[in-house]
């Protein structure tokens, strides 16, 4: 609309022979040079409509994944339907050293995130990328350091050692049962005979009374 403004005012100009009446449009086409000026530029159709539709529906948290591993890299596999046909720009992964969200734009009608913090160990966010594969994205953390992982995050090893701790202290003499009978089952004759004199032992004590608790 500015723009038409313009062109009126300069056509004006062109006719205008009075000094008076010049000035006045020579201050209005200036006036509105600068309005011009300081517009942003507008953007192209195609990538308005491309945002606009990238914002629409609603978005999805992905929970279901796989991983394994290399010498080199962490590779995580996400099933997304379709997502081969999307433009490479609407999948996004941001690394930082220890994290990396994945963000899928407008896939039917949805946008699909991922975040993972806390991983493991450190990650190389140069040497870290995305690929598109049929149905699937696969993230690529690169390894800081050759070395295995146990799990993608801290969380995930604190959960364990939890429930191993748990487990462990749970009760003493059922592990030392379990021991014993996996020592009876691979023992030769001489072992299974040991084993068993050990156990009626305990229990003619226990039955005795003369120790308060067996194996």
């Amino acid at each position: 609309q500015l723009q038409k403004d313009l062109e009126e005012v300069k056509e004006l100009l062109t006719n205008a022979t009075r000094k008076r009446v010049r000035d006045v449009l020579v201050a209005e086409k200036q006036k509105l040079e600068l309005e011009i000026k300081n517009q942003p530029p507008p953007k192209p159709k195609d990538v308005a409509e491309e945002e606009k539709s990238s914002l629409g529906g609603y978005t999805v948290k992905i929970n279901n994944y796989g991983w394994d591993q290399s010498d080199k890299f962490v590779k995580i596999y996400i099933s997304l339907n379709g997502v081969q046909k999307l433009p490479a720009e609407n999948v996004q992964v941001n690394f930082t050293e220890r994290s990396f969200d994945l963000l899928v734009k407008n896939l039917n009608g949805k946008n699909y995130t991922m975040t993972f913090n806390n991983l493991l160990k450190p990650i190389s966010v140069e040497g870290s990328s995305r690929k598109i594969k049929t149905d699937m994205v696969l993230v690529m953390c690169k390894k800081k350091r050759e070395e295995k992982w146990d799990c993608l995050t801290q969380v995930e090893k604190e959960s364990k050692e939890k429930e191993k701790a748990a487990y462990d202290t749970a009760d003493p003499s059922e592990g030392l049962m379990n021991i014993l009978k996996k020592m009876y089952a691979e023992g030769d004759d001489e072992m299974k005979r040991t084993i068993n004199k050990a156990w009626v032992e305990s229990r003619e004590k226990q039955y005795k009374g003369d120790i308060p608790m067996d194996i």
